[in-house]
């Protein structure tokens, strides 16, 4: 086993470091505090490829490994979390255009998509289906060329916003083989949004519920064929876990950072409080915590590109583990400042709250158990 990174690795990772420490970092409280969601940024950070970053080369994507976002999303997220989650929610979408759709869907959408002309969003949470999502009601009935669309989905980033939708409905029966996928544009007739969420954290990126009433959509922007949505969806899941993983790692490889120089700078009972063994122990921990959940990552990453058939499993693990100990290593951050870690001039209380939602969001850490007893058990 070989946990080095490649030369070309280093490089993507040098990259994005210096992207998050330029475009993002300046900007991520400012953008927090005005719910500002940075359009013109993302756009930027297309320019270096990172908005098609695992979409084949021939519609304008950078076709890179899933190890190789993985690096990316944790480098961009010590920037800004919220921005850096949004760019997986579009490489998720992109993704399965350019790996499910059609030929003539991928070359409509994925060019413009990779440069973030178009932004996208998933669609597939639903008011009264979060965990279960095979039990989705939002319906796609058949009608001449074209879909109707009825339903609703729920706590969707990017509603509004975004260009396009990738929305799973149900076309056929109950159940899982019943949902097939759609891309939906932005203005088509029968397209609406909810009111603006009021959040915790991710105040840098809108979310909101996404309407379809009697909503037509072309039979063209079906993505592969009926009845089988759902497993796209789960398949961009995949992916889209480990890269919340990373945002994780990222967020609170930030927060220890930040820890670490202000127990050096601040001082109590006549030292710094660095030199404390105890506080000394609770950075140890903070940084093997982080280091196993990086390497969890890595490895469900690796899993996913090689199709190891545990990839699945694998996927859900690092994503339980690495948004658990990300979450509760930026609350120790916070401790470590006392009094001034609660405050909104130091960047520690607005880690905590954006990387709270990891835990819940791709499906629920809880959600990731079931899978991994699943998985245990066949």
């Amino acid at each position: 086993m070989d946990f080095s990174l490649t030369d070309d690795q280093r490089a993507i990772e040098d990259a994005a470091r210096a992207f998050a420490e330029a475009e993002l970092s300046p900007h991520s409280a400012r953008w927090d505090e005005e719910k500002h969601f940075p359009t013109d940024v993302l756009r930027k950070a297309a320019e270096l490829g990172f908005a098609g970053l695992y979409v084949r080369e021939d519609v304008g994507g950078s076709a890179l490994s899933r190890l190789d976002a993985c690096i990316v999303f944790e480098q961009l997220s010590s920037g800004d979390v919220t921005t850096a989650a949004f760019l997986s929610i579009h490489n998720m979408a992109s993704w399965m255009i350019d790996r499910f759709g059609s030929e003539e869907l991928r070359r409509r959408y994925l060019p413009r998509l990779t440069r973030m002309e178009l932004i996208a969003s998933y669609c597939l949470t639903e008011p009264g289906s979060g965990s279960d999502a095979a039990a989705l009601r939002t319906t796609a009935r058949k009608a001449g060329g074209d879909y109707v669309l009825d339903g609703a989905k729920a706590f969707i980033s990017g509603a509004g916003v975004s260009d396009i939708y990738v929305v799973m409905a149900r076309t056929g029966g109950e159940g899982a083989g019943g949902i097939s996928a759609f891309v939906v544009e932005k203005g088509s007739p029968g397209l609406s949004f909810g009111a603006q969420e009021r959040k915790m954290g991710w105040n840098a990126q809108p979310t909101a519920q996404v309407n379809f009433d009697d909503c037509r959509v072309p039979e063209a922007n079906r993505i592969g064929a009926e009845g089988e949505g759902f497993r796209f969806a789960m398949a961009g899941l995949d992916g889209g876990r480990i890269n919340i993983a990373s945002c994780s790692l990222g967020g609170a490889g930030f927060a220890l950072d930040t820890a670490r120089a202000y127990l050096d700078a601040r001082k109590q009972f006549g030292r710094a409080l660095s030199e404390f063994q105890s506080l000394q122990w609770r950075l140890a921990d903070m940084a093997t915590e982080l280091e196993a959940a990086r390497l969890m990552v890595r490895r469900a990453a690796h899993a996913l590109d090689q199709q190891n058939p545990k990839a699945t499993q694998y996927c859900a693990m690092a994503k339980r583990f690495a948004t658990d100990a990300g979450f509760e290593v930026a609350n120790q951050a916070l401790q470590l400042h006392g009094g001034y870690g609660y405050l909104k001039d130091f960047p520690l209380e607005r880690i905590v709250r954006d990387l709270r939602v990891h835990q819940i969001l791709e499906g629920t850490n809880e959600i990731m158990r079931v899978i991994i007893a699943r998985e245990l058990s066949r």
